[in-house]
């Protein structure tokens, strides 16, 4: 058996020089077999781009100013935007500012997951045509949900033929698509795209508790995941509604384990994403006519108020939550909305229309994500929470 083995070993040494030696042949520097030219080709052009786009240091691009916050110097417009709802979201306060809202909550589809795809088509879809767009003129869509493998949106864009980018921050999703759509829109790398997120309370239920027929039992800090989409497409002409900032959270761990009270999970991450956002711009939450959460709901918006109360700011006259927001007190969902597309609808909805009429003029679109799975929680893991924000100005 050792003549064996030394036998393969010797083979296996003789193919890997031939190997080697056709590599050098046809990809080795200096080399004269046919591939040389194509090598030489592709560096020529390299070259030139770098002489041409990277080298210019007057060209206008993202600069990062204080410790983590991106100021965008071509701030890409919010030129449409929808909302997509179920029954009970169209019950709240916020009714009435909500594009498409159906009564069923299979949206015409087999099961709550192809709903929820559905959810987020639709939305896609209206905004792009409120942006007087065709689907094909988007270069990219950035799209992110709670189940497996973000799998309901990958569903709603797998037939539009335009490229995907799949994103995961729970709740914060919208807010962190928004974030890396204005980057690759002020860097060049997309003329228009369009960002989305979308949640449904079915599927959620199902996937992270329970099957909604156990009829468990909720307590009071527990949060209703929102039956919602909301899109915005947004490009590098200048326009009313602008992205002019944006921060990207980083993960803040207070060893909260309990699933049900994921306020208390991401109101720390919710803070130290605020603040040093202020921090960067040297400004004062009065400085904007809004700061909006999502979704933090009740407990999680006490929390992050104490949270700047120890810092000596009262953040309350111009502090809102989106969790808060979607629902009214009479809609037994306990502490709040949550959810990828409860916040996605509150900005698409409500505040978008607000600062298309006028008012407010500048705030600031903060996304919560408690980011957590069903495997994470039943190990007894903590759950981190995140917080991506932007800024968003009225320039006309």
């Amino acid at each position: 058996m050792p003549g064996v083995f030394a036998a393969q070993k010797h083979t296996f040494s003789f193919f890997l020089m031939v190997f080697c030696v056709i590599g050098n042949f046809f990809c080795g520097a200096g080399a004269k077999g046919p591939r040389s030219k194509p090598v030489h080709k592709m560096s020529a052009f390299r070259a030139r781009y770098l002489q041409n786009r990277v080298l210019k240091e007057d060209d206008p691009m993202a600069q990062r100013i204080g410790q983590r916050t991106l100021r965008f110097d071509n701030p890409p417009a919010i030129r449409g935007y929808a909302s997509v709802v179920g029954t009970k979201e169209d019950s709240g306060p916020l009714s009435g500012t909500f594009d498409v809202v159906s009564s069923d909550s299979h949206f015409g589809q087999k099961s709550w997951e192809l709903a929820e795809s559905k959810m987020q088509q639709l939305a896609i879809e209206t905004a792009v045509k409120k942006a007087c767009y065709r689907m094909d003129d988007l270069q990219m869509i950035l799209a992110g949900d709670l189940l497996n493998q973000c799998i309901g949106s990958a569903f709603a864009s797998v037939q539009s033929n335009v490229p995907f980018l799949g994103i995961y921050g729970a709740c914060s999703t919208m807010a962190e698509g928004l974030a890396a759509g204005s980057c690759l829109l002020d860097g060049g790398c997309a003329d228009r795209l369009a960002v989305t997120a979308s949640s449904h309370f079915c599927s959620a239920e199902r996937q992270y508790r329970f099957p909604l027929a156990y009829g468990g039992q909720r307590p009071p800090t527990a949060q209703w995941t929102a039956t919602a989409s909301g899109a915005a497409v947004l490009d590098r002409c200048p326009g009313d509604l602008v992205i002019t900032h944006a921060i990207i959270g980083q993960l803040v761990d207070m060893g909260v384990k309990d699933a049900n009270n994921m306020g208390a999970a991401m109101a720390p991450a919710a803070y130290h994403t605020i603040n040093t956002l202020l921090t960067d711009l040297g400004a004062h939450p009065r400085d904007f006519d809004g700061i909006f959460t999502g979704d933090l709901a009740n407990v999680g918006a006490s929390l992050l108020v104490r949270l700047f109360e120890q810092d000596g700011v009262d953040i309350t006259p111009v502090y809102s939550d989106c969790g808060s927001m979607l629902y009214g007190d009479d809609q037994d969902v306990h502490a709040g909305g949550s959810g990828c597309g409860c916040s996605a609808v509150v900005l698409c909805g409500k505040l978008l229309r607000d600062m298309q009429a006028g008012k407010p003029k500048r705030l600031v679109f903060a996304g919560t994500g408690a980011l957590m799975s069903p495997t994470s929680i039943q190990q007894g893991q903590p759950i981190a929470g995140i917080c991506h924000a932007v800024v968003i100005e009225r320039r006309n």
